[in-house]
Protein backbone atom coordinates (compact mmCIF):
# COMPACT_ATOMS: atom_id res chain seq x y z
CA UNK A 1 0.00 0.00 0.00
CA UNK A 2 1.25 3.05 -1.22
CA UNK A 3 1.38 6.51 0.91
CA UNK A 4 -1.04 7.84 -0.58
CA UNK A 5 -3.35 5.48 -0.22
CA UNK A 6 -2.97 5.90 3.40
CA UNK A 7 -3.75 9.68 3.19
CA UNK A 8 -6.13 9.32 1.32
CA UNK A 9 -7.71 6.38 3.45
CA UNK A 10 -7.56 8.53 6.85
CA UNK A 11 -8.37 12.03 5.29
CA UNK A 12 -11.16 10.16 4.45
CA UNK A 13 -11.77 8.95 7.75
CA UNK A 14 -11.39 11.84 9.40
CA UNK A 15 -13.81 14.67 6.88
CA UNK A 16 -16.41 11.05 7.55
CA UNK A 17 -15.95 11.62 11.17
CA UNK A 18 -16.28 14.67 11.31
CA UNK A 19 -19.20 15.06 9.40
CA UNK A 20 -20.61 12.17 11.44
CA UNK A 21 -20.05 14.56 15.00
CA UNK A 22 -21.49 17.91 13.22
CA UNK A 23 -23.74 17.31 10.34
CA UNK A 24 -25.37 14.09 10.47
CA UNK A 25 -27.22 14.86 13.53
CA UNK A 26 -28.85 18.49 12.39
CA UNK A 27 -29.59 17.03 9.08
CA UNK A 28 -33.57 16.00 10.27
CA UNK A 29 -33.47 19.96 11.42
CA UNK A 30 -31.78 21.58 7.92
CA UNK A 31 -33.24 22.49 4.89
CA UNK A 32 -31.60 20.73 1.87
CA UNK A 33 -30.64 23.69 0.22
CA UNK A 34 -28.23 24.86 3.70
CA UNK A 35 -26.73 21.87 3.58
CA UNK A 36 -26.47 21.26 -0.25
CA UNK A 37 -25.28 25.19 -1.27
CA UNK A 38 -22.16 24.89 0.45
CA UNK A 39 -21.06 21.35 -0.96
CA UNK A 40 -22.39 22.21 -4.51
CA UNK A 41 -19.78 25.69 -3.86
CA UNK A 42 -16.85 23.02 -2.56
CA UNK A 43 -17.50 21.13 -5.51
CA UNK A 44 -17.43 24.23 -7.89
CA UNK A 45 -13.84 24.01 -7.18
CA UNK A 46 -13.01 20.83 -9.33
CA UNK A 47 -11.73 22.69 -12.08
CA UNK A 48 -8.55 22.74 -9.97
CA UNK A 49 -8.41 18.52 -11.06
CA UNK A 50 -7.17 20.06 -14.31
CA UNK A 51 -4.01 20.41 -13.04
CA UNK A 52 -3.20 16.61 -13.59
CA UNK A 53 -2.60 18.01 -17.00
CA UNK A 54 -0.91 20.72 -16.59
CA UNK A 55 3.30 20.14 -17.19
CA UNK A 56 5.06 21.49 -14.09
CA UNK A 57 2.65 20.80 -11.16
CA UNK A 58 2.54 17.14 -12.23
CA UNK A 59 5.96 15.38 -13.32
CA UNK A 60 7.05 14.18 -16.45
CA UNK A 61 5.76 10.46 -17.10
CA UNK A 62 2.62 11.56 -15.68
CA UNK A 63 0.09 8.36 -17.25
CA UNK A 64 -2.69 9.92 -19.21
CA UNK A 65 -4.98 7.00 -19.26
CA UNK A 66 -5.34 8.60 -15.67
CA UNK A 67 -4.70 12.03 -16.25
CA UNK A 68 -7.29 13.28 -18.91
CA UNK A 69 -10.10 11.41 -17.54
CA UNK A 70 -9.41 12.47 -14.08
CA UNK A 71 -9.06 15.80 -15.42
CA UNK A 72 -11.96 16.03 -17.59
CA UNK A 73 -14.42 14.37 -15.38
CA UNK A 74 -13.55 16.84 -12.40
CA UNK A 75 -14.31 19.67 -15.01
CA UNK A 76 -17.65 18.13 -15.54
CA UNK A 77 -18.61 18.00 -12.08
CA UNK A 78 -17.67 21.34 -11.19
CA UNK A 79 -19.95 22.80 -14.41
CA UNK A 80 -22.80 20.63 -13.00
CA UNK A 81 -22.19 21.67 -9.36
CA UNK A 82 -22.56 25.12 -10.62
CA UNK A 83 -25.64 24.56 -12.71
CA UNK A 84 -27.18 23.05 -9.88
CA UNK A 85 -26.63 26.03 -7.48
CA UNK A 86 -29.26 28.53 -8.87
CA UNK A 87 -31.70 26.43 -9.05
CA UNK A 88 -31.42 25.11 -5.93
CA UNK A 89 -31.01 28.53 -4.20
CA UNK A 90 -34.42 29.80 -6.12
CA UNK A 91 -35.95 26.52 -4.89
CA UNK A 92 -36.83 24.98 -8.32
CA UNK A 93 -38.32 22.35 -9.22
CA UNK A 94 -35.40 21.29 -11.31
CA UNK A 95 -33.00 21.81 -8.28
CA UNK A 96 -33.20 18.35 -7.39
CA UNK A 97 -32.79 16.43 -10.57
CA UNK A 98 -29.61 18.79 -11.38
CA UNK A 99 -28.31 17.57 -7.91
CA UNK A 100 -28.70 14.08 -8.50
CA UNK A 101 -26.71 14.49 -11.83
CA UNK A 102 -23.96 16.55 -10.27
CA UNK A 103 -23.86 14.02 -7.44
CA UNK A 104 -23.89 10.26 -10.01
CA UNK A 105 -21.30 12.10 -12.13
CA UNK A 106 -18.97 13.74 -9.73
CA UNK A 107 -19.29 10.17 -7.67
CA UNK A 108 -18.45 8.05 -10.39
CA UNK A 109 -15.54 10.11 -11.43
CA UNK A 110 -14.02 9.99 -8.05
CA UNK A 111 -14.42 6.27 -8.26
CA UNK A 112 -13.22 6.25 -11.83
CA UNK A 113 -9.74 8.20 -11.11
CA UNK A 114 -9.01 6.46 -8.07
CA UNK A 115 -9.24 3.17 -9.82
CA UNK A 116 -7.34 4.35 -12.81
CA UNK A 117 -4.60 5.99 -10.70
CA UNK A 118 -4.07 2.57 -9.02
CA UNK A 119 -4.56 0.76 -12.21
CA UNK A 120 -2.01 2.88 -14.01
CA UNK A 121 0.47 3.95 -10.89
CA UNK A 122 0.05 7.72 -10.92
CA UNK A 123 0.98 8.21 -7.69
CA UNK A 124 4.96 8.57 -8.24
CA UNK A 125 4.13 11.35 -10.88
CA UNK A 126 1.81 13.23 -9.11
CA UNK A 127 4.25 16.36 -7.45
CA UNK A 128 2.64 19.54 -6.42
CA UNK A 129 -1.06 17.76 -7.68
CA UNK A 130 -0.39 15.63 -4.50
CA UNK A 131 -2.67 17.21 -2.42
CA UNK A 132 -5.78 16.15 -4.44
CA UNK A 133 -5.59 12.78 -3.77
CA UNK A 134 -4.53 12.92 -0.49
CA UNK A 135 -6.93 16.00 1.11
CA UNK A 136 -9.21 17.51 -1.35
CA UNK A 137 -10.55 13.62 -3.07
CA UNK A 138 -11.60 12.70 0.48
CA UNK A 139 -13.30 16.06 0.91
CA UNK A 140 -15.59 15.44 -2.26
CA UNK A 141 -15.86 11.53 -1.27
CA UNK A 142 -17.53 12.55 2.04
CA UNK A 143 -19.82 15.23 0.67
CA UNK A 144 -20.86 12.93 -2.29
CA UNK A 145 -21.99 10.77 0.48
CA UNK A 146 -23.61 13.80 2.63
CA UNK A 147 -25.19 14.77 -0.69
CA UNK A 148 -26.48 11.25 -1.53
CA UNK A 149 -28.09 10.82 2.61
CA UNK A 150 -29.92 14.33 1.95
CA UNK A 151 -31.57 13.81 -1.29
CA UNK A 152 -32.44 10.20 -0.54
CA UNK A 153 -33.75 11.05 3.35
CA UNK A 154 -33.76 14.73 3.92
CA UNK A 155 -35.22 16.39 0.76
CA UNK A 156 -39.26 15.36 0.98
CA UNK A 157 -40.48 18.28 -1.19
CA UNK A 158 -39.14 21.90 -2.08
CA UNK A 159 -35.12 22.17 -1.87
CA UNK A 160 -35.90 25.20 0.53
CA UNK A 161 -37.07 23.40 3.32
Amino acid sequence: MSILTVNLIFSTLVFWAAARLYLVPRLPRLPPATVLLPILLLHGFRHLGLMFLAPGVVHEGMPPQFAWPAALGDLVAALLALAAIPALAAGSRAAKPLVWIFNVEGSVDLAVAIALATIHDAAPWMGAAYWIPAFWVPALLVTHWITFVVLLGYWPGRPGG
